[in-house]
């Protein structure tokens, strides 16, 4: 996996790669953008479902493969989805901001589809070649569908973002269960927006959740309301093992915010939006890939020790 050690001259829990972007504007020949993607290992390589807004202005999903998670060939077509009954399914009208994990064998994708609206689209593969679409998780409005990479208590579990059908100026990180990646339920409040004012507008869940002894591991995004507009940033939260709508402890501090140029200008400027993570668990190390300023992807790193003690020192806390 992608590592770079912190520099001696940083003294924050997460550090940027110093060849940042990894992929920058113009990478398809008929795509302006490429940002807010998923990768994960496979085979001894890598690969990655990606958001590629298309020249018409609709954003969708493409494939891409890596030897290093840091250099990318990406395909020119989008993914061609099957339905169920194995006939093409019908066209995404835009598919964006996907996530991608592995479970018991087969590999999911979610990601924000059109269905009248935005929700959260599911697709399922076992070899990167056949794709099947299943059936939409909610009705309009959601966002944000990140599953865990384990089933809980028998259940396939999935964070979501209710949401509206545009800029959402609010939003919290919800707990939906399924028995079967069809009928979902249980549906269980997670976090709230808070008083800090990274984190005041919404937040909504990052990358799959990583498994530690300490808890499940969440990062997500915050998002503020400033004079020139929203600002997003990432945070990080421990989570109940056995019930995941329970927060152990919540970071009070953003562990990332846009500083840097490809954050704070460019489509949309000052965002650093998590979607994706390579950790190891013999190292500890985390590699986090981000979409940064609704224009390129990025890479940042952490240690998993160091970054649980930061959220445990650095507690959340009411008014």
């Amino acid at each position: 996996m992608p590592w770079q050690e912190k520099p001696k001259d940083c003294t924050d829990v997460v550090w940027r790669y110093d060849k940042n972007p990894v992929i920058g504007r113009n990478a398809l020949k008929e795509r302006d953008r490429i940002f807010n993607s998923a990768v994960i290992p496979y085979k001894g390589e890598f690969i990655g479902v990606f958001r590629a807004d298309h020249k018409n202005g609709y954003p969708n999903l493409h494939l891409g493969t890596s030897e290093d998670a840091i250099g990318w060939k990406i395909e020119e077509d989008i993914i061609k989805f099957l339905n169920e009954d194995g006939k093409p399914a019908k066209p995404i009208l835009y598919g964006y901001d996907p996530r991608l994990v592995e479970i018991e064998g087969t590999y999911y994708i979610t990601w924000c589809n059109y269905f009248d609206g935005p929700t959260i689209g599911i697709a399922k593969t076992r070899d990167f070649k056949t794709f099947t679409q299943l059936e939409n998780a909610f009705v309009p409005f959601n966002r944000n569908g990140v599953l865990f990479p384990r089933k809980i208590n028998g259940n396939f579990v999935m964070l979501n973002r209710p949401s509206d059908n545009g800029h959402t100026p609010f939003g919290d990180i919800f707990l939906s269960q399924s028995p079967d990646m069809t009928y979902w339920g249980k549906h269980r409040l997670v976090m709230k927006t808070t008083h800090y004012w990274w984190k005041n507008t919404k937040i909504g869940a990052g990358p799959i959740p990583i498994e530690t002894t300490e808890g499940w591991l969440l990062i997500y995004h915050g998002v503020c309301t400033t004079c020139s507009g929203y600002v997003y940033s990432m945070g990080a939260a421990l989570l109940d093992i056995e019930d995941p709508s329970k927060v152990i402890v919540d970071c009070k501090n953003y562990i990332l915010t846009p500083e840097e140029p490809y954050e704070t200008i460019g489509f949309v400027s000052n965002v650093t939006f998590p979607c994706a993570t390579l950790h190891d668990s013999e190292t500890g190390r985390i590699a986090i890939f981000y979409g940064a300023a609704d224009t390129t992807c990025a890479l940042a790193f952490t240690q998993v020790d160091e970054l649980i003690d930061y959220i445990k020192d650095n507690p959340s806390q009411p008014l």
